[in-house]
């Protein structure tokens, strides 16, 4: 037996809090961000749209908790969608996931992506925030920025 609780019991409350508090969640850990989107707006979760690009990505059962379409200040028309990792458990692969998803929403919709990362696990020491790849002189480099609710 284990002690280790379901993935899905750790991220219900997050994306209920998501659902219901985006602006305020973005203001608080996410101010940068937060100061350049145009909340008059509006925004738009897309559920369905997410549950098709992870599809697409063949990745298995892996739940990624939120993607958002939000408009930028100043940005006549565009739009961005910004995809939230709630993550409660360390994985190896998870910055690689983060790539994943960014570049099939990119691939998909065409627009700019901002891959967000809250990390929920008990290491102060793990904070993932990048992913990349040097081959032939091809580089890709993948950085994402990560909060930390121990800092908290």
């Amino acid at each position: 037996m284990t002690n280790k609780t379901p993935k899905t019991e750790y991220d219900s409350p997050w994306k209920q809090m998501l659902q219901l508090y985006f602006q305020d969640f973005m203001q608080f850990f996410f101010p940068q961000a937060h100061a350049q989107i145009d909340w008059s707006r509006g925004f738009v979760f897309l559920d369905k749209e997410l549950q098709q690009v992870v599809r697409d990505a063949e990745l298995g059962k892996r739940l990624v908790d939120k993607l958002v379409k939000i408009y930028r200040i100043g940005g006549e028309e565009s739009w961005l969608l910004i995809h939230v990792e709630v993550q409660s458990q360390e994985e190896d692969d998870f910055p690689k996931r983060m790539f994943v998803y960014n570049y099939r929403i990119f691939d998909r919709y065409d627009r700019s992506v901002a891959s967000l990362a809250i990390l929920g696990d008990d290491n102060i020491e793990w904070r993932p925030n990048q992913f990349g790849y040097d081959l032939f002189g091809c580089k890709v480099d993948f950085q994402f920025p990560v909060i930390k609710l121990l800092d908290y």
